[in-house]
């Protein structure tokens, strides 16, 4: 089948889009509300896309009614968010965040999460979380239908046991993200396994003297 990307709908783009280009791995953004209020709210746009510098990018959309959600607003405001990353034990508070709660409710206190202050950006993050990045806008690039959000890191929590021994590589035994397929399928990355790529020469053919 083929798709002319230029002629179809949006939604039929969502579709395809969504259902092809996974798992995404989830975001639980929080932010800090006008009335100082936690928001927390699940993105599966998500990922990082720098390292020097640091520069994570959120795609966020607004409500059907073409308002702005409530995590958009409070990072155009404050300039500042937190990504949570999710695993398992996370994964239904994830879900709860996701509701549609009004804008000054509390989504970490409705998700049994624990609040816990930032270190440098005025924001919390769910203690229960197994890594969290602190961001400070570093762009903002406005469509009509989606806002990318480039964020870049300026500080990050990991839980001790999600590093090895000596804290420079994940350990896959505890630190095991879930991440968004289509719909509602999901995936945990506790099937993980090695790919070592083979010596370049074995595919270079020796040129004759």
């Amino acid at each position: 089948m083929e798709f002319n990307f230029t002629e179809l709908e949006p939604l039929s783009r969502y579709r395809l889009l969504t259902n092809f280009i996974g798992p995404r791995p989830i975001a639980l953004v929080t932010t800090r509300s006008k009335a100082g209020h936690n928001n927390a709210a699940p993105m599966s746009f998500f990922n990082v896309f720098s390292h020097d510098p640091a520069i994570v990018v959120l795609g966020i959309q607004p409500r059907l009614t073409g308002e702005e959600k409530d995590t958009m607003m409070n990072i155009r405001r404050t300039q500042e968010f937190a990504i949570n990353m999710v695993d398992m034990a996370l994964s239904q508070q994830m879900i709860v965040c996701g509701l549609g709660f009004d804008n000054e409710v509390d989504e970490l206190s409705m998700a049994g999460l624990t609040p816990a202050a930032c270190s440098q950006i005025d924001a919390s993050y769910a203690a229960e979380s197994p890594c969290v990045f602190e961001c400070r806008v570093e762009r903002l690039i406005d469509y009509p239908r989606r806002t990318l959000v480039l964020g870049e890191v300026v500080h990050m929590h990991v839980r001790r046991e999600c590093l090895d021994a000596e804290g420079r590589y994940v350990d896959p035994e505890n630190y095991q993200p879930i991440a968004r397929l289509h719909a509602d399928n999901y995936i945990t990355s506790d099937r993980q396994f090695v790919l070592k790529a083979p010596p370049i020469a074995d595919f270079i053919k020796p040129q004759d003297d």
